[in-house]
């Protein structure tokens, strides 16, 4: 990604990206502009050896209010890996595992993606439509010390899928999308990962695909685009499509316990993708359930506290911590998301604190709510 020079010296003067970081208002010496300035202002020979170019959460808070439109996040991953070839790795959460467990997928390991959709609806091996699951199953296990069950928010997915009368393609061929792997500067996984999907969704013959991670759907809607050109099918994160289909199908709502919620808009969902207002729209669906917005809400929403399963710190905490605070400040019993990692890192924060507030999928909250 290159910046111009009028946006370089535009950028020197400014600071609106620094006062937006919520990195910069816990990290001392943290600043966007900052590494603009150590990068190409006044390059620092060092900078492939700082630990500030694992520091950015690629939240795109900044660059959503750049005023000369310099995409922070896309600018500093450029130099992700350089630093790798440097020697200079991010510090991997969960021991890693995640990481692992895509560089498998890479390797082409025979996987079970689909024994839970087998048991949860109706699915096909070819058709129109194609629900790309992600990495969901595989975070069950790992996050079974937080009580979570990842697995059951694919199957509710499915289930509301299904209640739209759609039975999608759900492959065992599928691989991760390589989010993670291209926002830590491993580019040779990511291209691997992009190649195979590609593969499998042109195999299942598929016209349109459907997202159930913002993850998944912005790296679509981005990093393919970009490396593949013009997409030969529709993508759709499932937000929108539930909005679009949910009102029309054979389906009704009424709500088990009338309580007050708050969305927590993910980052790939929002800043970089653009959508707001389909998960309040299905939120509204379910009767006696008042939504109320924290301080920091949609555009101005702030992120989960780590990315990319790296650099998770007390920086991060704090984050989160904060964002349980403006959640229950709004009134709210239950935090709503529509990203596993959202749901994973605020129920992390949550652990062993005093908070007493519920953390919820999108898609598990309606299917707990159907009529």
């Amino acid at each position: 990604m290159q910046l111009s020079k009028q946006q370089i010296d535009y950028c020197m003067e400014c600071g609106v990206c620094t006062g937006s970081c919520p990195v910069a208002m816990e990290l001392e010496g943290f600043s966007p502009r900052g590494m603009i300035k150590r990068t190409l202002g006044e390059p620092d020979g060092n900078i492939l050896q700082s630990r500030d170019i694992w520091a950015c959460l690629s939240c795109s808070r900044c660059s959503d209010r750049c005023p000369v439109g310099i995409d922070f996040p896309r600018f500093i991953r450029t130099y992700r890996n350089k630093a790798r070839q440097k020697g200079n790795l991010p510090k991997f959460s969960h021991h890693g595992q995640f990481h692992t467990i895509t560089a498998i997928q890479a390797k082409g390991v025979k996987q079970d993606r689909i024994g839970w959709a087998k048991k949860a609806g109706k699915i096909c091996e070819k058709g129109d439509y194609f629900y790309f699951t992600g990495c969901i199953t595989y975070y069950d296990v790992g996050f079974k010390y937080l009580d979570l069950n990842m697995i059951q928010s694919a199957e509710n997915n499915l289930l509301l899928l299904n209640k739209t009368g759609i039975e999608p393609v759900v492959s065992n061929d599928e691989c991760c999308c390589g989010h993670d792997a291209f926002w830590s500067g491993d580019d040779d996984t990511f291209s691997t990962l992009a190649e195979k999907n590609m593969k499998t969704i042109a195999a299942a013959g598929a016209k349109t695909v459907i997202f159930g991670c913002p993850e998944g759907y912005s790296m679509f809607r981005e990093a393919y685009t970009e490396k593949f050109g013009s997409l030969p099918f529709e993508i759709i994160h499932i937000t929108e499509f539930l909005a679009r289909e949910l009102p029309n199908a054979d389906v009704s709502f009424k709500s088990k316990v009338k309580k007050t919620v708050t969305f927590q808009d993910p980052c790939r969902l929002g800043r970089r993708s653009g959508i707001y207002d389909a998960p309040r729209d299905l939120i509204s669906l379910v009767p006696g359930t008042d939504l109320a917005e924290m301080e920091h809400n949609r555009e101005n929403a702030i992120c989960c506290g780590t990315t990319a399963w790296m650099e998770c710190s007390s920086c991060s905490k704090s984050m989160q911590k904060d964002r349980l605070k403006e959640a229950e400040a709004a009134g709210a019993r239950m935090i709503i998301t529509a990203c596993p990692k959202c749901q994973i890192h605020l129920t992390c924060a949550k652990k062993n604190t005093d908070h007493n507030i519920d953390i919820m999928d999108l898609g598990s909250f309606l299917a707990e709510n159907i009529d």
